[in-house]
């Protein structure tokens, strides 16, 4: 989508659709749509009175002017109610427009930036909202029919943000910049948790991002197989021997040019990337099994991060760990009982080989260390259990650092991305207790969740560590006022906005 600002009165734009906005219990229309109320002869005015336009969040009305505006259709997106507004708020107004504009198979709009007047938020944050919730609204994910995208519904090629004021015009130009980057990574995330596994292996996984991340000046190496077997990573390669396709160890590094890198804060992101999850020799059920392709939704959302942190210069310097392979069960495949070995020496009886998640993601943890962090993140699509306690919306934050909980929860909320405190509960460390190894890969049913994130404590070293469980928040199961059923990007939007903290610093 090609977003353009223009400086301009909404009066005076010639376009298919225009958008302006409405808090909900307004009685009286103001701002924008208070100019289109005045030229549709207080027709707004009457909708509101009568009910039939309300500015609840995630509604929209369309009208048509008849001539009495260059536009020729208006939309009114709902902002909720103003006590409860946010930048979070206008991101989901925004995306709930683009939604309907797509559906309404228009492919080009304008548009005003929402709640910079009585939303109260700052020129930036607004456009910034506006142009992030706008593509991920738009999103649709380019499947493999034959007749291509579904032709009522095509998708939006441009969309022109109006802005009256001259001054605000650079305010406006810099948050579209920061929205439009985020959420076109945001969007390439879903892509490739939609692919079918077929498509996206591991290979050509490793491939895509080594695309995207040339095209931004972002780090990339690819470790194959035999250079992890010589960093002595037995976790990872012990899930990789499974599967025919060769697992791929992903390293994504990002400080800008000319810079010391030493002179930056260090965060290192480690994401799974389970491009097809069986359960291995511990096989899933069949039903659903076909959802395992989005089993590889913390790479993604890695690899969207830092290549939007590359896009737009952080001053940060940036790492992202993508161990990137199938879990099958294959001839080779591992056993229940097996022992194998991680890079930092450390061994696990395997109790589950569908407890792939955390042994892939313990050897890539122990790689971190090399970088000495300033925090490390991981994220993962880990347990079942995390579902169980949260529910779909909300991903389990498990942190033993207050500074760095802190910093997660606060981007979080700004990024629409919520998420819940969990305990890492350290007397559960006899729970993954065995006789024949240092420790085995699975607590069992009661508390997994936490038992999985003191398993991967293990090898997270001695600095700030976060993990992230997005088990039931990677992949929305129906559309909604917002977005399609499909990949959602969870945690890349939070992860660049961790970023753009540190580098604020």
């Amino acid at each position: 989508m090609q977003i353009n600002v223009k400086q301009g009165q909404l009066q005076q734009e010639s376009t298919e659709l225009l958008v302006v906005n409405l808090f909900e219990g307004v009685t009286e229309p103001g701002g924008a749509l208070k100019a289109v109320d005045n030229a549709l002869s207080g027709l707004v005015t009457q909708l509101i009175a009568a009910g039939d336009v309300t500015g609840k969040l995630g509604s929209t009305h369309l009208l048509y002017t008849n001539g009495a505006l260059p536009a020729r259709r208006v939309l009114i997106t709902g902002l909720g109610k103003e006590a409860e507004f946010s930048v979070s708020v206008a991101r989901k107004a925004a995306a709930a427009a683009a939604r309907r504009v797509r559906e309404l198979g228009v492919s080009a709009y304008s548009t005003v930036v929402h709640g910079v007047g009585r939303g109260g938020l700052s020129v930036i944050n607004a456009a910034e909202a506006l142009a992030e919730g706008s593509l991920l609204g738009g999103y649709k994910f380019a499947s493999y029919k034959r007749d291509g995208d579904d032709k009522s519904s095509p998708e939006i090629s441009e969309l022109t943000v109006l802005e009256a004021d001259a001054a605000k015009l650079d305010d406006v130009r810099a948050g579209v910049t920061v929205g439009q980057a985020v959420g076109e990574n945001a969007n390439w995330a879903r892509d490739q948790v939609n692919e079918p596994a077929n498509y996206l292996t591991p290979r050509e996984l490793a491939r895509r991002v080594r695309e995207q991340a040339e095209r931004v000046g972002l780090q990339v190496q690819v470790l194959d197989e035999a250079e992890m077997a010589e960093l002595g990573a037995g976790s990872f390669l012990g899930i990789a021997r499974g599967s025919d396709e060769e697992g791929q160890f992903i390293v994504l590094e990002h400080y800008p040019k000319d810079v010391d890198p030493a002179s930056l804060p260090t965060i290192v992101f480690v994401g799974k990337a389970i491009t097809f999850d069986t359960g291995g020799i511990s096989l899933k059920p069949g039903e659903n099994m076909w959802k395992m392709k989005d089993d590889m939704g913390g790479g993604a959302a890695t690899a969207g991060a830092l290549l939007a942190a590359a896009r737009l210069n952080l001053p940060v310097h940036a790492v992202g760990l993508i161990p990137a392979t199938e879990n099958m069960p294959g001839g080779d495949a591992i056993k229940p009982s097996d022992v194998v070995t991680a890079i930092n020496g450390k061994t696990m009886e395997i109790i589950s080989t569908d407890a792939e998640g955390r042994q892939v993601m313990a050897d890539a943890l122990c790689y971190a260390q090399r970088y000495n962090p300033d925090a490390v993140l991981d994220i993962a699509t880990l347990t079942g259990a995390i579902g169980i306690a949260l529910g779909p919306d909300l991903a389990g934050l498990f942190c033993d650092d207050d500074d760095l909980r802190g910093r997660l929860l606060a981007a979080s909320e700004f990024m629409g991305e919520p998420m819940w405190p969990m305990p890492v509960w350290k007397p559960y460390r006899r729970l993954i207790d065995t006789d024949v190894a240092d420790m085995k890969n699975t607590g069992g049913r009661y508390g997994g969740a936490i038992t999985a994130a003191i398993f991967l404590r293990e090898f997270a070293g001695e600095q700030p560590w976060a993990h992230l469980d997005i088990a039931s928040t990677a992949y929305q199961e129906a559309n909604d006022a917002f977005s399609v059923r499909g990949g959602t990007g969870f945690g890349m939007r939070t992860l660049f906005e961790l970023l753009r903290g540190y580098a604020a610093q």
